[in-house]
């Protein structure tokens, strides 16, 4: 099974999270899948027939996101419809579960903070929790120095990310 494939099973959030990073890797890349074969996939410490298999799937995202025209930024609109789908389960779960509504009652401020960094661009909740995980991960990667509130922002955001996943993982599998 494909990494993405078994996140998406696992934790919504973190498939979305994997994909943005694998969009990025494929423009890094100026979606050269040999170079990305070369580079990346070489070094997966899996067979040459699963090797393979992954290229495939890296040729198969590449192709979406020349169809949906964002080569330069932008999400895939899969990811685009699944960040929506989240944020109304996170409305639902607002009204509905005490336990989801404090631990989003305590990311409350670091979510307020993202948005008014982002000059308003960024009022989506959930879409601010996906984008300050995906911002620390790409610090770590950068070697960039992380301060604590970043710290205490993607802890908050992990928490509701987390939560929101493993109700939203529950609720379609018909649990």
């Amino acid at each position: 099974m494909l990494i993405a494939e078994q996140k998406r099973k696992e934790s919504i959030s973190e498939y979305i999270i994997f994909m943005y990073q694998t969009e990025d890797l494929i423009r890094a890349y100026n979606f050269n899948l040999e170079e990305i074969y070369k580079y990346v996939i070489q070094h997966f410490p899996v067979e040459d027939g699963m090797k393979t298999r992954i290229k495939a799937w890296y040729r198969k995202v590449a192709n979406q996101m020349k169809k949906e025209s964002i080569m330069k930024s932008g999400h895939l609109e899969e990811l685009n419809q699944l960040a929506i789908e989240l944020s109304n389960f996170n409305l639902e779960l607002l009204k509905s579960d005490q336990t989801y509504r404090k631990i989003f009652d305590q990311a409350k401020l670091h979510i307020n903070r993202n948005s008014a960094l982002s000059n308003g661009q960024l009022t989506n909740p959930v879409q601010i929790c996906l984008n300050g995980i995906y911002g620390l991960l790409i610090l770590r990667l950068n070697g960039k120095p992380v301060d604590d509130n970043i710290k205490q922002g993607a802890q908050a955001f992990g928490d509701v990310l987390s939560y929101l996943s493993f109700k939203y993982q529950k609720r379609n599998n018909g649990h």
